[in-house]
């Protein structure tokens, strides 16, 4: 989903709401697809996502025993619940079906992918979702290409800008 859907998304649904970006994400990895996943959240990292946000930038995806975890993301405390409080970098549980499930499985043992989170937000009925990247890693000599093509598109956007 590209920048400007995204914010004209945002201004259309009051409930919809980027919690956090791995903005680092389609530089270090190729993504070839992604999908929406549910997460299984505790009330106070809910109400805490709601009020400051969360980190996904050096989290991971892993399927373990039949199961999807995202591992190492960053949910801060919520200072109003003292005592049942969360831990801020549990594994946390991410919900597909079945059959995406097993393409996963498949993509990542067989094929030597990776999952990559990309957007933890709110959907516009307000439940918490993250998208994942089915990607493979980049090389430096891409990461160099990409760049390289990204800085002729905007160069070629000023000339053709100036022209007019």
């Amino acid at each position: 989903m590209r920048r400007s859907v995204r914010m004209a998304k945002q201004k259309t649904d009051p409930n919809y709401k980027i919690i956090a970006e791995n903005r680092r994400a389609r530089f270090d990895y190729a993504i070839e697809e992604d999908l929406e996943c549910g997460i299984i959240l505790e009330g106070s990292e809910v109400k805490s996502l709601r009020a400051h946000g969360g980190n996904i930038a050096e989290s991971y995806a892993a399927v373990e025993n039949g199961e999807l975890w995202l591992v190492n993301s960053y949910i801060a405390p919520y200072a109003q619940a003292k005592t049942f409080g969360h831990e801020e970098r549990r594994r946390r549980k991410l919900l597909v079906s079945r059959k995406q499930m097993a393409d996963l499985w498949n993509a990542t043992q067989r094929k030597g992918m990776t999952l990559v989170p990309l957007v933890m937000y709110f959907n516009h009925r307000g439940i918490a979702k993250m998208k994942l990247g089915i990607a493979k890693g980049k090389k430096t000599h891409d990461k160099r290409e990409t760049s390289a093509k990204r800085d002729w598109s905007r160069q070629k956007q000023r000339l053709l800008k100036d022209n007019r």
